[in-house]
């Protein structure tokens, strides 16, 4: 099970997972003052939530304000806090009893100038960084748990295909199967037989793109020997390989051109040594960019480590969780299905 109090990236991981995030809000059942369409809680409430003292709270802002501040903490002065005020007002008002129990160090009184505030978010990621707190312990467990079983009601306890569900993994697919066969013509036209062709120059792409050949590729995700890998990859770096095949298959052609006859695989490995030294610089920002996405999608929802990617692990977006996970994500079979006119047209076509 992952330590989050070590690993910020798996803190913010859980931060950005708004679906699991709202599962937690609702099972937690630590009622927050709602104000600004947020659930907030004040320090006295969380120092009590987790049965520590406020200074304990407080040196955790003092070591980790900009995390906690990118969570939702936030210092409320002026107009703000008279308006979050008149809201605690209303609430003591009607007798809610766990928002009314602030002491002397930060009262929601009259003469408070700031006050400082936490999001459900920013009192969860104090969970996640607090060590002398049993609570805490249990919200770590509680929180890992969630995300585990919210994982498991979307995807039926599967992460290894979680790359089908967003909606540009079909056009990524399919826009990939008509450059392959680019990219294998021209090695058919180009290179002398060999069975081994395909196969050594699919890996040199892979390799330029993700530093792994097929057969590492196949054990980082533990794929079965009947599963593809292309079935597993996110739509980015489908289209970045099948920019890179549709590029190699035109400057093979080319070279072959020039060459008048066609070249051994020794000799094929010699030209696409060529074409990765002269496309380097021109690949390299896509390249950047879709390694983090695949090493740190990876870590995060199939918990895989690319080891030769590891220095591209980073936080999964907010937006990465609602493609794979929320409202606009789908199951690859569903999205077929919703899109059969536009298959049979292509195929008339």
């Amino acid at each position: 099970m992952k330590d989050l109090t070590n690993s910020q990236i798996d803190r913010n991981n859980v931060l950005n997972n708004n679906i699991a995030i709202k599962e937690m809000y609702n099972q937690l059942g630590f009622t927050g003052i709602y104000f600004e369409n947020k659930y907030r809680f004040t320090l006295n409430q969380v120092a009590k939530f987790y049965e520590v003292d406020i200074r304990t709270i407080k040196r955790l802002l003092e070591d980790n304000g900009d995390e906690l501040k990118n969570s939702g903490y936030q210092l409320f002065t002026g107009l703000r806090l008279k308006q979050f005020k008149e809201v605690v007002s209303q609430l003591r008002d009607i007798n809610v009893p766990q928002f009314i129990q602030e002491d002397d160090n930060e009262s929601i009184g009259l003469r408070t100038s700031s006050l400082s505030v936490f999001t459900f978010k920013a009192l969860l990621n104090i969970g996640m960084l607090l060590q002398t707190s049993e609570k805490a312990k249990e919200v770590r467990t509680f929180v890992l748990n969630v995300v585990i079983d919210v994982l498991n009601k979307k995807l039926g306890g599967s992460t290894k295909f979680i790359n089908q569900r967003e909606e540009e993994f079909v056009p990524a697919a399919m826009r990939e199967i008509n450059y392959r066969k680019e990219f294998t013509n021209a090695i058919d036209f180009c290179i002398v037989p060999n069975k081994f062709k395909y196969g050594q120059l699919t890996d040199k792409i892979y390799k330029s793109i993700f530093k792994e050949n097929a057969k590492e590729y196949r054990k980082v995700l533990d794929l079965k020997k009947k599963e593809s890998v292309r079935a597993t990859m996110y739509s980015e770096v489908l289209d970045l390989i099948s920019s890179y095949e549709n590029g190699f298959a035109e400057f093979l052609k080319d070279q072959f051109q020039n060459n008048k006859d066609q070249f051994s695989l020794s000799e094929a490995h010699e030209v696409y040594a060529n074409f990765e030294k002269l496309t380097n610089k021109i690949y390299e920002p896509l390249r950047e960019k879709a390694r983090s996405l695949m090493a740190s999608r990876d870590m995060a929802f199939r918990d895989a480590l690319h080891e030769k990617l590891k220095d591209y692990v980073n936080t999964v977006s907010t937006e990465d969780f609602d493609k794979f996970l929320g409202e606009r994500s789908q199951a690859l079979e569903d999205r077929l299905k919703e899109n059969i006119d536009v298959f049979k047209r292509l195929k008339d076509r």
